[in-house]
């Protein structure tokens, strides 16, 4: 149960706090203007609800944000009553019945984060200030969502977190006003090592090339941690700047660093550029310490898995859900982005509708935008329909638990979009801890 007390004023204190969030991010803090609104931030008045969709449309992370937005539209449209309906069909709660989310009609607003923190705070004040958003949500970077998610907080307005993977995003900057669909790096680690286990045995060395901010750093620590628990040891880990675009640099010391895994800790474009440059130096070829050498890379997409064509095949790495999946929701889902767009959707898209669904449903319930009160309505909310199987919003940290996918590049794939196989399907059993295993506090909401 949340010990948080509804309502609740922000405190000078409070204040502080959010924006200490934002610091750690790396840039000054946006200030809000106040006494523009009653009862609560941006509480609409008229017919309409606005959301926010704040997601990287450039940058190295493009590709996700455009089947993130791609999503977003599709929600709002299901939300609205147009179209099939897609997984509100299948979703447990049925609190939504197609008509808008109480008695309003939802309508929304985009921006760009370019993958930066700056960008995309700058974009969601926009949003929030002058297109009165009830709600952000999006990103495909855990440094921009964690920058925004402070921004959140200190404005009083819900964040529902976008991709990102980051223990830190509801960890040790997790606040009231953030609440993340997707899973993260830890659950990564928990999953994978088995497999790697089994694949590879318990005697390998590793060097880790490692996307230079908090996504990066939190999934290196987190394969390093589960790999060496094995017996695994680790040459380097060696630290690449986002949208580094050429690797040979960094790719050319594992050659002669006695290492027999590369664990590409990369995503989007560099994860695609990366292992490409990778095999290209014949690393896939190669012997060492008497084993075949071996690529890992810990976080997969369709999309990243179809830019690197055949250089996935046989590379093992998890990923929050897979178009494949056979259950009701899943299916749901991809026949419906599949009419609408012409091709299967990614588990950026998937998580990206999950969450504008979530946050409606959880409006809907409440009978109320506040976000206090849609907060209480998510805390602990326990839900299935939605491709991962039954899902709770824990409480104690807003984070998602559920099945984890563990996944490879398709040896034989049957089209463009089937590069991936599901190898195993981690139960949560396996991949949940103790909140406050990764720190931080939530505090109290703040209703702006």
């Amino acid at each position: 149960m949340s010990n948080k007390k509804d309502p609740v004023d922000v405190s000078k204190r409070n204040v502080l706090k959010g924006t200490a969030g934002i610091l750690a991010a790396g840039s000054m803090p946006l200030i809000f203007t106040s006494n523009a609104y009653a009862g609560y931030r941006n509480e609409p008045k008229g017919g309409s609800v606005t959301f926010g969709f704040n997601v990287p449309q450039t940058g190295a992370y493009a590709d996700e944000g455009a089947d993130e937005l791609r999503a977003y539209k599709l929600a709002v449209q299901h939300i609205n009553g147009e179209g099939d309906g897609g997984m509100l069909n299948t979703f447990s709660s049925k609190a939504l019945k197609g008509n808008g989310v109480n008695g309003k009609k939802v309508v929304y607003v985009t921006g760009d984060t370019q993958t930066k923190s700056d960008a995309a705070r700058a974009s969601a004040k926009r949003m929030i200030e002058k297109d009165g958003a009830i709600m952000i949500t999006g990103g495909s970077s855990s440094g921009v969502a964690i920058a925004t998610q402070g921004l959140c907080q200190e404005a009083g307005v819900i964040f529902m977190a976008g991709l990102t993977h980051s223990n830190d995003t509801t960890g040790k900057d997790k606040r009231a006003n953030g609440f993340r669909h997707f899973f993260n790096t830890e659950m990564s680690g928990a999953a994978l090592g088995p497999v790697l286990k089994n694949n590879f045995g318990t005697d390998r060395t590793a060097y880790h090339l490692t996307a230079d901010y908090t996504w990066g750093w939190s999934q290196e620590g987190s394969i390093k941690k589960y790999t060496e628990q094995l017996g695994w040891k680790t040459a380097a880990a060696v630290r690449t700047p986002l949208g580094a675009g050429d690797f040979s640099q960094y790719i050319t010391p594992v050659l002669n660093s006695g290492a027999d895994v590369l664990v590409l800790n990369h995503y989007g474009k560099d994860m695609v550029n990366s292992l490409t440059q990778a095999v290209q130096f014949g690393l896939r070829d190669k012997q060492v310490n008497g084993k075949d050498f071996a690529i890992v890379v810990p976080l997969y997409s369709r999309l990243m898995a179809q830019g690197a064509g055949e250089n996935v095949k046989g590379i093992f790495g998890s990923t929050n859900w897979h178009w494949s999946l056979k259950d009701e929701g899943s299916q749901a889902f991809v026949k419906s982005f599949g009419k609408a767009y012409g091709f299967p959707p990614s588990q950026a898209a998937h998580t990206t509708y999950c969450q504008a669904i979530l946050y409606a449903d959880a409006c809907q319930r409440a009978g109320s935008f506040k976000p206090s009160a849609v907060g209480a309505a998510l805390e602990g909310f326990k839900f299935d329909g939605m491709g991962n199987g039954p899902t709770e919003y824990r409480a104690d940290d807003h984070q998602c638990f559920k099945d984890v996918l563990v996944v490879k590049g398709k040896e034989n794939p049957s089209s463009k979009f089937d590069v991936l196989e599901v190898v195993e399907v981690t139960p949560r059993s396996q991949v949940e801890y103790q909140a406050s295993m990764l720190g931080g506090e939530l505090g109290p909401y703040n209703n702006g």
